[in-house]
């Protein structure tokens, strides 16, 4: 394999990329910090990897099928021979935000704040999913009847198994550490719960502590021991992956969304996206979000 042997789509209005698919075999390929402003599938085999995500680490062993969404920071770093497949796709070609019904993407493969970007895969599932890709590979060579279809649908069966295996791997209420405490499942799962009905409201460690009765120290004890993040990361987090989905999918006003999520100054929430975000709310929607959709003829069959 080969690095250069790379099979794109473009946008025929304007030659940006729509969809990628390509072999790899350098470990370097990904040793710097990536922001790509398309969601990113990388299958990685078998060779210890130092993954850094969000500026999180996370080490990894073996075979694993990691996610990437528009502008998420990651790195990987290794000084052993790789070989895998990597997959580009931005949401004009496969919107996960307008096809969550069916896939479920969003929220388990991409933008999930509790689990790291990553399934882990045994032998068989790595060659299931290289045979996918080789499949997708082979088709964005030909000129021929519905392409964009099949390749939609080959990318729909990879999004959906990997689902699959991310519920089974990240169920909400299965212990993932091991810790003395048999509550702390149950504070985690309480959290959870809280920051998905009053992020737009509760924006500080110590609404949560509030809201579960519990001391702030012991809830970033928790938090810190569970997600390797603190409590203030995943609540900004969350209010980001909310952002996104506004900038994306409707033409609310950037003032607006930070109204509704619950910043008063617009140009505060500006800089807290783009803190978090790498990129200012504008940026994101002309490269990403709908103001670039809304121009465009939707690239979508499905």
């Amino acid at each position: 394999m080969h690095t250069y042997d790379r099979y794109t789509m473009v946008n025929p209005q304007n030659g940006n990329l729509a969809f990628s698919i390509y072999p790899f075999d350098d470990s370097s390929l990904f040793s710097s910090i990536q922001r790509f402003n398309y969601f990113s599938l990388i299958l990685w085999r078998g060779q210890t990897v130092d993954l850094t995500a969000d500026f999180t680490q996370y080490p990894i062993a073996g075979n694993v099928l990691l996610a990437f969404s528009p502008f998420q920071p990651f790195q990987l770093r290794t000084n052993v021979p790789v070989s895998g497949w990597v997959i580009h796709f931005h949401p004009e070609f496969f919107c996960i935000f307008r096809h969550h019904p069916e896939i479920s993407a969003n929220g388990f493969l991409f933008n999930n704040s509790y689990h790291p970007p990553f399934v882990r895969l045994t032998t068989e599932e790595m060659t299931y999913f290289e045979l996918l890709t080789q499949h997708m590979a082979n088709e964005i060579q030909k000129v021929e009847l519905a392409q964009h279809e099949l390749l939609i649908s080959y990318l729909k069966i990879i999004l959906i198994q990997a689902v699959r295996l991310t519920i089974v791997q990240y169920p909400d209420r299965e212990e993932t550490v091991v810790i003395a405490e048999q509550k702390e499942p149950f504070v985690i799962q309480k959290l959870k719960d809280a920051i998905e009905q009053y992020y737009r409201s509760k924006h500080t460690p110590s609404d949560y502590a509030d809201l579960l009765n519990i001391s702030p120290k012991a809830l970033a004890k928790i938090t810190r021991h569970y997600f390797s993040k603190t409590l203030t990361d995943l609540i900004s987090d969350r209010i980001v992956i909310e952002a996104k989905r506004e900038l994306y999918l409707t033409p609310k006003s950037i003032k607006e969304i930070a109204h509704e999520l619950g910043f008063e100054d617009e140009f505060y929430f500006s800089r807290f996206f783009k803190r978090h975000a790498t990129v200012s709310p504008q940026v994101y929607r002309d490269t990403v979000g709908f103001d670039r959709a809304a121009s465009l003829p939707d690239l979508e069959s499905h």
